[in-house]
């Protein structure tokens, strides 16, 4: 056990280029119950500085070959209980490094219901199967070699042949070696191709491209893949996976060879060709499918994951007071005002789209909402009625100096309004009421507001709902804790859901949390928290970093400096000769003398503590509670519109990229459809992410589909 756990983690040592000690004690460290955030900010020296996305890999690597040992133990249990464990292939067996390959080994011993090669074997026609695998070379004709095992279930020479040939055609399937040969060449040269059924109903011709699609199965996309999944699922497509009968008879050769000097040969052929059509190909296309499935669904889901951590790395418009607008038609648009805080200060409804008068009384409305609280910006849904209400928003932003307005995805934002959460915290507000709220929210702090919302719902990814659902919401409950934790969390006016993503919080203590800081007022200090019920010594060494207190009893409560590490903060600021609490502007030049003067690793092991712990410390005390998100450019503030009816190709516009997928880029160009910038469109090496701010042309505009497709300015047109 002791050598296969080495080697587990020799060989992911070798694929992330690291030493294997490093993975040793993160599989140690995350055996013991410590996550990966804390891992990766608060025991660098223990792991060597892993990153969280190397951990991570650790954490799904190890996982996966535990699971692939489980499975092991029971395939060898399974086969010694048969009585067919040989001593090579136990070895087979315990060298198999992958799932496939296991279950390739156990196919000929796994139970299976009545097949044909079952009932054979029923009539006592196995030996007679096992003398055509060995091809003898005999006098003796087949027919006379068949007729020792003729029987009352087999009266004929005919019916024992052709019951042994179906006994061989299962076991040629059966053979891990030809299985995973034919699997591997249909890999490599197969060809996928997808029809349209007949008379299948396509309105809208989403999947045209594949009523007659081939290509190589190596030269798949992801999202080509996903595509006819979903077209088989609606019934529109059919798709197979084509591979010549000269691989196939390869793949079998390489193992059974039919020996033209005996009178078996012809029958051996026989039942080759009939497990080649009958029982390996559908098998090899079944396996072949599923992997390309589990290949696309792993690569969308990390694109869903990449797009979902740049959203909600998007920098905070702090300080504004804010109007949210829930677009409307016959509903009407939905208003809510939220100070910088987030409190909400004043709600409405308004008509502007059902006739001229109503218009006007809308902009009158918006006008007095803007002057009674200062509105600065205004945060306006993306959904329906978005351009019509945009263009209404932009004619006062043109009349009024610094006032601006920004389109917000308000993805996901129904369903937050009527969730426990959104009653909770606004129990005197009407359901439709809570969207306007949270699209203002989104723009003051993007973070705060959508951990409120179940990740799948945020709609920044493709095929969402093709994919591996458990695997798509861990990925994704992944990348929140991850930005969570990397931006910090004041747990004085936190969220319960924003603090149930913490490090060692979860939804339960998040609860006691806020119902401890409502009955008891605000923690004076992150040592108070662990008066909160069920917050043990673990949980408090896992969340403690994370955890913000601003203008609390001890001013290091507002950094990302660990309790743990508080004592190494006192001796450095004492050898600096400097009181705690001392401001940042006055630490800053003192401790970049001392970083010019003395290296880290010795003053390290002067405060007693590791290098990297010591160089957190530091850059703590001079930017303490820092946001990360402060570095990165701010959302598009707009002040003018254009509608799709007035887009004319050559058009140059600036947009904010909305959605990356496999093909380009969905960008926001001010109107309710997305334009598409495609990947052929861009400069080569361009890697756009979700909130990036690009200049784009327009190059057609298709009203009926509502498609607009747009292009780099200045660059030639795509072909």
């Amino acid at each position: 056990m002791l050598h296969e756990r080495n080697a587990a983690e020799g060989h992911i040592a070798t694929e992330l280029q690291v030493r294997p000690e490093q993975v040793a004690a993160a599989v140690s460290l995350l055996d013991d119950g410590n996550t990966i955030p804390f891992i990766a900010r608060y025991r660098k020296e223990v792991t060597g500085v892993l990153d969280e996305e190397q951990l991570r890999y650790i954490a799904e690597e190890i996982a996966r070959r535990r699971a692939l040992d489980e499975r092991r133990a029971a395939v060898l249990a399974s086969v010694e209980e048969q009585g067919k464990l040989t001593e090579e292939l136990r070895g087979q067996i315990e060298a198999a490094m992958t799932m496939t390959l296991l279950e390739d080994l156990y196919a000929p011993y796994r139970p299976k219901r009545r097949t044909r090669a079952g009932i054979a074997r029923e009539k006592g026609l196995g030996p007679l199967a096992d003398l055509i695998l060995a091809q003898p070379r005999t006098s003796q004709t087949a027919a006379q070699l068949a007729e020792s095992y003729l029987s009352e279930a087999a009266p004929t020479t005919e019916a024992a042949l052709a019951g042994a040939r179906d006994i061989v055609a299962e076991t040629i399937s059966d053979h891990a070696g030809v299985r995973g040969r034919l699997r591997q060449r249909a890999m490599q040269v197969g060809v996928l191709c997808a029809r349209r059924i007949e008379g299948a109903a396509d309105e809208r011709g989403i999947y045209s491209l594949y009523y007659d699609f081939e290509m190589a199965v190596p030269r798949l996309r992801p999202h080509q893949v996903l595509a006819i999944n979903r077209g088989e699922a609606d019934k529109v497509l059919r798709a197979t996976v084509n591979v010549t009968e000269a691989e196939q008879l390869l793949a079998m050769r390489a193992h059974f060879r039919p020996d033209r000097l005996s009178p078996l040969a012809e029958h051996l052929q026989l039942a080759m060709d009939d497990a080649a059509k009958r029982l390996l190909l559908p098998a090899v296309e079944r396996d072949v499918r599923r992997a390309l499935s589990e290949m696309a669904e792993r690569h969308a889901i990390e694109v869903f994951a990449s797009n979902l951590r740049a959203l909600l790395t998007q920098p905070p418009l702090a300080g504004h007071v804010v109007l949210g607008i829930d677009p409307g038609l016959r509903t009407g648009c939905k208003l809510a005002v939220i100070d910088p805080t987030g409190k909400v200060l004043d709600t409405g409804t308004i008509y502007p789209h059902t006739s001229p008068h109503r218009a006007a009384e809308a902009e009158q409305a918006l006008l007095t909402l803007i002057a009674r609280h200062g509105v600065t910006l205004i945060a306006i849904g993306n959904g329906t009625a978005s351009r019509e209400t945009e263009r209404l928003v932009a004619g006062l932003t043109r009349e009024r100096a610094g006032l601006h307005y920004v389109m917000v995805s308000e993805a996901g934002a129904s369903v937050y309004s009527a969730s426990p959460l959104a009653r909770a915290e606004m129990p005197d507000l009407d359901v439709s009421l809570r969207g306007a709220v949270s699209i203002g929210r989104r723009l003051q702090d993007p973070l705060a507001e959508l951990v409120k919302i179940d990740p799948q719902s945020i709609g920044v990814g493709l095929y969402q709902h093709d994919v591996d659902q458990k695997q798509l919401a861990g990925a994704l409950t992944s990348v929140v804790e991850s930005v969570v934790n990397q931006v910090g969390v004041e747990v004085n006016t936190a969220s319960p859901a924003l603090l149930g993503y913490v490090s060692g919080i979860g939804p339960k203590l998040a609860g006691n949390i806020v119902a401890h800081r409502d009955a008891n007022g605000g923690f004076p200090s992150r040592a108070a928290l662990r008066a909160v019920a069920g917050l043990g010594a673990k949980a408090f060494e896992q969340a403690a970093g994370f955890l913000r207190i601003r203008d609390g009893e001890n001013p290091l409560d507002a950094s990302a400096i660990h309790p743990e590490s508080y004592p190494v903060a006192a001796r450095l600021l004492a050898r600096l000769g400097l009181p705690p609490g001392t401001p940042a502007e006055e630490l800053r030049p003192a401790l970049q003398t001392l970083r010019e003067k003395s290296s880290l690793d010795a003053l390290a092991a002067e405060l007693g503590t590791g290098a990297p712990t010591l160089g957190d410390i530091l850059d703590q005390l001079a930017q303490p509670g820092r946001d990360p998100r402060a570095d990165l450019p701010l959302p598009l503030l707009r002040s003018d519109v254009v509608s799709m009816d007035d887009l004319t190709p050559g058009q140059v516009l600036t947009g904010t990229v909305r959605n990356v997928v496999d093909f380009g880029a969905f960008v926001d160009i001010g109107v309710k459809q997305d334009g598409l910038l495609h990947k052929r469109a861009m400069p080569r090496g361009t890697a756009l992410q979700v909130g990036d701010i690009v200049a784009v042309c327009v190059l057609n505009i298709d009203k009926e589909r509502g498609r607009i497709g747009l292009g780099w300015p200045g660059a030639p047109p795509a072909q």
